[in-house]
């Protein structure tokens, strides 16, 4: 089987490093938002504010912020401030954290994942641009740097499969992923242990490779075969995890 480095610089790796801490502070502020902690109207708080909070730099920050307008989360006025905005037109859809409290809950999830991220990918190989592609690549690295460092990954993982869902450049894909969130990363659900040892090392690697099949197939606008790599990854969670169910018994 083919390897590849965990580590391969590409570009600029300080580049890179800041859009890892930008997807991570998005992810976070996110959820704030979703949850209610960060309420429809309120100011968020100032630039350096969430800075020191985070300890981010300022461009990190501004770039989350950006993310979060595009996203629909938020609005800048200028010269006042950035305001959460109401949620009005989010999705009915939407899976409670209450819905994935057991090891079979999450594998329902992940039997409507491969349903439709399976077709997703497809599209995407099809429809993705070079920007697509890039923050694919980007979410790599961040997922790579991340599990080396012993963390467990979770909001590169889910920017990846979101990635994908907005380079079929149908809306609807997009918005079904962000109904279900990072939540619908198993691991962010069932895996509380923060400490990342060999097992887990070796199994976020897996994940890593399935991750980078899936990539080369929609770089390569191969729906064929991104469809089947989409498929393989999914398959193999649920398996994973239909495993550990039958281990409960």
């Amino acid at each position: 089987m083919r390897t590849y480095p965990m580590n391969t610089p590409q570009v600029d790796t300080g580049k890179r490093k800041s859009r890892s801490l930008t997807f991570e502070l998005v992810d976070q502020l996110s959820t704030e938002i979703q949850n209610g902690s960060l309420s429809s109207g309120q100011k968020l708080p100032t630039e350096a504010a969430i800075m020191a909070r985070f300890g981010v730099s300022r461009t990190v920050v501004r770039e989350a912020i950006s993310k979060l307008q595009a996203a629909g989360l938020v609005e800048t006025r200028h010269g006042i401030g950035t305001f959460v905005l109401a949620q009005v037109d989010t999705p009915s859809f939407r899976v409670h954290q209450n819905q994935l409290s057991t090891l079979h809950d999450v594998i329902a999830l992940l039997e409507l994942r491969i349903s439709i991220e399976t077709e997703a990918a497809a599209l995407a190989a099809v429809r993705r641009s070079d920007s697509n592609l890039r923050v694919m690549q980007d979410a790599m690295i961040a997922f790579s740097n991340a599990i080396e460092e012993g963390r467990d990954a979770i909001a590169a993982d889910f920017q990846f499969h979101h990635e994908i869902a907005r380079a079929t450049q149908n809306n609807h894909f997009a918005d079904m992923m962000n109904s279900l969130g990072a939540q619908s990363i198993p691991r962010a659900r069932l895996e509380t242990n923060p400490v990342v040892d060999e097992t887990r090392l070796a199994y976020l690697r897996r994940v890593h490779q399935e991750h980078e099949n899936i990539l080369n197939a929609i770089a390569a606008q191969d729906a064929v075969s991104a469809r089947a790599a989409m498929r393989t990854h999914l398959s193999n969670s649920r398996d994973r995890h239909k495993k550990g169910a039958s281990s409960h018994h």
